[in-house]
């Protein structure tokens, strides 16, 4: 049922990952979480500690391409399996479930269906905090069968401070509408993403590759080039419009030559001339570039060319923040928005500056009023978090002071992104990541280890609970063990067996028994007319029963066996 490859021992450990496409890699345009989720399964395998790594997915996952993906051209350093989900005991083997998103709550109630609420651990990871409908889910981990030893990684304080603060009125609120006591929240340890520092740090450690960058933008060993990385989107990621005045700004106040080069996608090709547009009226002395992030080639030389980089994010949707890091790790000085996640990777005065934002005004219901517009879908998302960012404010004067003070100074560019890649190399490269998750897990199997065993009662979510049981109520009644079977007149195994070649007969297959079992079971059926069905599914093994089960309820609707004789 699962696939191993063996290679080398690691010290201690075996974790489960969940990974429901199966394939590891990344498309054009990909988005932030992506990439971090692929680099942190990579981390892990490489430099987590454990001796087994088990990819669980939804889709088939070949065992060749993981080991590619996860390795690369590194000689493997983890045993690596892969198993369907449905299909693995890894996380029972385990003792934890690692997924990377924060949608727990349905694999808590299958926990409890398949093993027992103590079985496992079950730990999540939180990319965004922006979208209600994330939100919602993240709150519904607090009404599920979750636990001490089931956790939500934050990955800055600002997002644990968020979240504390959202359970605390979401348990307030379940508290009041049931007259308990708030539910317990998850655990919600702080462990950030982090970046291939040496990777980083081998890219713009090339002289040819900056001045073939440079080259290509007009540029003279004394001019300067600030970089921006990312998607090119205005509502989901950052006005353009404070980084073009802050950039114009300190040009002016300098007199230097300044390349603005940002690159990226854009989410839509009209956006292009929106930057444009907004480029020439608010930068009009900087040659502003736009510039494909997707080329890795031109991105790579773009690291060793660029003398400063510039981040001034104002949405919502931004919740850590992985290029401030590359930036360091390349070492760029960073001016960067007082934002979120920016706050505990970028230390204002040390790696780089941070600048003040503003957020628009609370209560009134302004805002409450925006997130309806939204959830009662009469405005898309990105025009939620976009109405948001047109209201957040970030300190154009103080960006351009700060990018005034780094143009000017050679030396302090040096220093802040020597002190940048110093930073990297002790808190964010992935080995030091894969690390505090690995001691993470340790220490929620204490936890486990150490805790009672819980009262499950329901024993499966009775929102989504058995359709079968759900929707008894809707049919006369139901096929249970004691239900009385006969063959229908005139019906042979042949004709069980003939039902395999009518496609319309065999649809929705999944889960039943296929036509050679079904005319095993139907042969048992005819020997002895009124046979039960438990007698019948005891003669087949254990692992065949229930799909023998369903099997006889597909030839009850197809008129081989009758329920009623």
């Amino acid at each position: 049922m699962s696939n191993v490859a063996t290679s080398g021992t690691a010290p201690r450990g075996r974790l489960a990952i969940l990974h429901p496409p199966g394939r590891m890699g990344l498309g054009t345009n990909p988005f932030g979480k992506d990439v971090a989720n692929l680099q942190l399964w990579q981390a892990l395998a490489r430099h987590g500690g454990y001796e087994r790594l088990d990819v669980l997915s939804v889709q088939p996952a070949e065992l060749a391409e993981l080991r590619a993906a996860l390795f690369e051209n590194r000689a493997p350093s983890t045993e690596i399996a892969t198993a369907p989900l449905a299909q693995s005991r890894a996380p029972e083997e385990a003792g934890v479930l690692l997924r990377g998103q924060p949608e727990l709550y349905d694999l808590a109630w299958m926990r409890r269906r398949l093993v027992s609420d103590r079985a496992y651990s079950l730990v999540g990871l939180i990319h965004t905090l922006g979208p209600p409908a994330m939100r919602q889910i993240i709150a519904m981990t607090a009404a599920g069968p979750m636990h001490p030893w089931d956790a939500l990684i934050c990955t800055s304080p600002s997002v644990r401070d968020n979240l504390s603060a959202m359970f605390a009125g979401w348990g307030e609120h379940l508290a009041e509408r049931t007259g308990g006591r708030p539910p317990p929240q998850p655990a919600l340890p702080v462990i950030p993403l982090g970046v291939d520092a040496p990777a980083f740090a081998a890219l713009a450690d090339r002289p040819d590759a900056r001045a073939r960058a440079r080259a290509q933008l007009a540029l003279s060993p004394d001019d300067i080039l600030v970089l921006w990385v990312g998607r090119l989107s205005y509502y989901e990621k950052a006005f353009p419009q404070p980084m073009f005045q802050a950039v114009e700004q300190a040009r002016a106040r300098t007199g230097a030559k300044v390349v603005f080069a940002m690159a990226g996608w854009f989410p839509a090709e009209p956006d292009r001339g929106h930057y444009q547009a907004a480029a020439r009226a608010h930068a009009p002395g900087v040659d502003v570039r736009f510039l494909d992030g997707n080329d890795r080639a031109l991105l790579g030389d773009l690291w060793a060319g660029a003398d400063i980089f510039l981040t001034l994010v104002d949405n919502i949707q931004e919740t850590f923040g992985i290029t401030p890091l590359e930036a360091m790790a390349a070492g760029l000085p960073v001016v960067a928005s007082d934002w979120d996640g920016y706050r505990s990777t970028v230390r204002h005065g040390t790696e780089g500056f941070l600048i003040p934002t503003l957020l628009g005004p609370a209560g009134g219901g302004l805002g409450a009023r925006m997130v309806e517009r939204h959830t009662i879908e009469a405005q898309t998302y990105q025009a939620y978090v976009g109405g948001v960012a047109q209201h957040t404010a970030v300190h154009i004067g103080k960006a351009a002071d700060a990018l005034a003070q780094l143009i000017a100074s050679p030396d302090l560019r040096r220093t802040m992104g020597a002190a940048g890649r110093r930073r990297v190399a002790e808190a964010f490269d992935w080995p030091v990541v894969a690390r505090q998750i690995h001691d993470l897990t340790d220490e929620l199997a204490q936890v486990r280890a150490a805790s009672a065993d819980p009262v499950p009662r329901p024993p499966s979510d009775p929102v989504k609970g058995d359709p079968f049981r759900d929707f008894a109520g809707f049919a006369t009644t139901t096929l249970t063990l004691e239900t009385r079977l006969s063959p229908a007149p005139g019906v042979t195994r042949e004709a069980v067996l003939a039902e395999g070649s009518i496609p319309l007969d065999m649809a929705f297959p999944a889960f039943r028994a296929p036509p050679e079992l079904c005319a095993r079971a139907f042969d048992i059926v005819a020997a002895q007319p009124g046979t039960a069905v438990r007698d019948v599914l005891l003669a087949f093994e254990p692992p065949q029963r229930r799909a023998v089960e369903l099997g006889i309820a597909w030839m009850a609707k197809y008129g081989l066996v009758d329920w009623l004789a």
